[in-house]
């Protein structure tokens, strides 16, 4: 057996500038397939098109030359290259597979995901384009004998091959130079696809950002005090943060399936058209409960920020943060949350995730002991993919046929949907059911929900979430906001029901509205608010 492994090691000798041809080629095809499949889509396959497109290639080509030209060295080569063979092939499969782009964002939403919503990617295929793509090259690779010249024949080798590469791609480039202007300027984002500059840049954005900052608190206001309107009636707010819920899919906003069957029920008031402040929960979550607008927002001064659940207990309230979803992305550091995931409820949980239900099923009793202002937080896993068949119970199997795995494309896109809408139908029911219960007591309350981002289904080839803001489709940005408020807050805090609903259908809302509607709602005197964004200030009869 070892002298079999011998003679195939010895079979495997290689010369290093072959080495780096080798993979210049490797990645910038096999491995690259995402940025081709793009380009093709955005240029006309004209003789025009195809001269741009071989100029492009060659440009690409030129790049991972140089770039693995500065790798191939001796003691470093195998290791590193084999850490790029790992990451790259499955930063392939998921532009591929979903249609998404890698940047900073959606690294930062990486590295915020917990293990048991990573796991749901290792799929079936997954691990067969791992291996293909990345372990059996990488296995090559560590077998291979490489023969290196003198560094001085090894600088001059490379050097020659580079800068020649790359001088032909300039100047091949240079005929067609609109064509090069034209395709950056309106596809800006191709960058994001090109592997592995992608991942190695955003990753040295996201280390940095997590620099830029002081770590000492920022502290947003710390005069904030609840002023309520008319008298000290006990004042209770639930927020549901809905996870990866698209307006799109609520027949509350159209949908031709009946979806929300239990809220369109209640007396609630549907703001017909908000836009999230992100694609992906490490963004949007703390964003929504930012002073800041989405334009000022920036995830890594936030985690060192105050936010609202400060303000709030700050002014005296008591602050219950309930995750049943990734984690708070540090907005609720300061304040007591449970972890429902930690609590372990056999009835609403498995070895992995919890059904939303776990959030609720005590909340009468939660609700009986209030004996001062209450804001609750109730953060949901919602419509969370790609595994959306466990998102529900069998008793919400109601679209038919479903999708029974994560690898959503081997599923039609009917069963791909149904799976979707199921999961829409029971947070339709979690939401309801939330409101059925605070109807029970005296408090001067309301429920606020709203989804953090949206989901793509396939349109377009595109699927899940996280793409970059400024090219997302709509299905990621628009999302769903449902308010239901007490007879008695409406009384006690002058609120206009019939006024509000008529703005909800007219006007145009966002995640930057939130903060401010609910220091409004909260009724907290504070100098961050801004009237003018809250979404209730203009129907307010006092």
């Amino acid at each position: 057996m070892r002298n079999v492994f011998l003679k195939f090691k010895q079979k495997l000798n290689i010369e290093s500038n072959h080495l780096i041809i080798l993979l210049t080629l490797y990645f910038g095809i096999v491995l690259n397939l995402s940025l081709w499949r793009f380009t093709l889509r955005h240029i006309e396959l004209d003789f025009g098109g195809l001269l741009f497109l071989s100029s492009f290639v060659l440009l690409i080509l030129s790049l991972l030359y140089l770039l693995f030209a500065l790798m191939v060295v001796p003691y470093v080569t195998k290791p590193l290259i084999s850490i790029l063979l790992f990451i790259s092939s499955f930063v392939n499969f998921l532009m591929l597979r979903f249609g998404i782009f890698i940047d900073m964002d959606m690294l930062h939403n990486a590295f915020e995901t917990n293990v048991h919503e990573a796991s749901d990617f290792i799929t079936l295929p997954s691990i067969i384009v791992f291996v293909l793509t990345g372990l059996i090259p990488a296995l090559l690779l560590i077998f291979m004998s490489i023969k290196y010249n003198s560094l001085q024949k090894e600088v001059r080798k490379r050097a020659v091959f580079g800068i020649t590469f790359l001088l032909i791609s300039v100047i091949f480039g240079a005929f067609i130079y609109k064509d090069y202007a034209s395709f950056a300027r309106n596809n800006r984002e191709f960058r994001k696809l090109i592997n592995p500059s992608n991942y190695i840049y955003a990753a040295f954005k996201y280390v940095k950002s997590l620099h830029e900052v002081e770590k000492t608190l920022i502290h947003l206001d710390k005069k904030a005090v609840h002023a309520p309107y008319r008298d000290d009636v006990i004042t209770t707010v639930i927020f549901i943060v809905g996870e990866t819920a698209r307006a799109k899919n609520f027949s509350l906003y159209g949908y031709e399936k009946e979806t929300n069957p239990l809220t369109a029920k209640q007396d609630i008031i549907v703001f017909k058209d908000v836009e999230a402040c992100g694609t992906s929960t490490a963004i949007s979550v703390p964003c929504m409960f930012s002073d800041k607008t989405r334009k000022d927002f920036k995830a890594s001064e936030a985690k060192y920020t105050e936010n609202l659940v400060d303000l709030a207990a700050q002014s005296g309230y008591d602050v219950i943060w309930l995750e049943n979803d990734s984690g708070c992305k540090g907005v609720c550091s300061r304040i007591y949350t449970e972890n429902m995931r930690k609590i372990k409820n056999l009835k609403y949980c498995d070895d992995q995730y919890c059904k939303d239900e776990v959030l609720i099923y005590d909340l009468e009793e939660r609700l009986k002991k209030i004996k001062k202002n209450t804001f609750i937080i109730l953060h949901t896993i919602g419509s969370h993919g790609p595994a959306y068949y466990k998102r529900y119970p069998d008793e919400f199997k109601k679209f038919m046929p479903t999708c029974e795995t994560a690898d959503i494309q081997k599923c039609s896109k009917e069963e791909t949907i149904n799976t979707y809408d199921n999961t829409i139908l029971y947070t339709d029911y979690i939401v309801s059911k939330t409101i059925d219960t605070i109807k029970k007591f005296s408090f001067r309350s309301s429920v606020l929900y709203v989804s953090d981002h949206g989901e793509s289904l396939g349109e377009n080839n595109i699927y899940l979430h996280g793409f970059p803001y400024k090219i997302a489709p709509k299905e990621q940005l628009q999302v769903p906001m449902i308010l239901w408020i007490s007879e008695n807050m409406k009384t006690m805090s002058y609120i206009d029901d019939k006024c509000v609903k008529k703005e909800a259908r007219q006007k145009t809302y966002s995640h930057d509205n939130i903060f401010h509607s609910l220091i409004g709602l909260l009724e907290i005197k504070s100098k961050l608010y801004d009237k003018n964004m809250d979404i209730l200030s203009s129907c307010r009869t006092k």
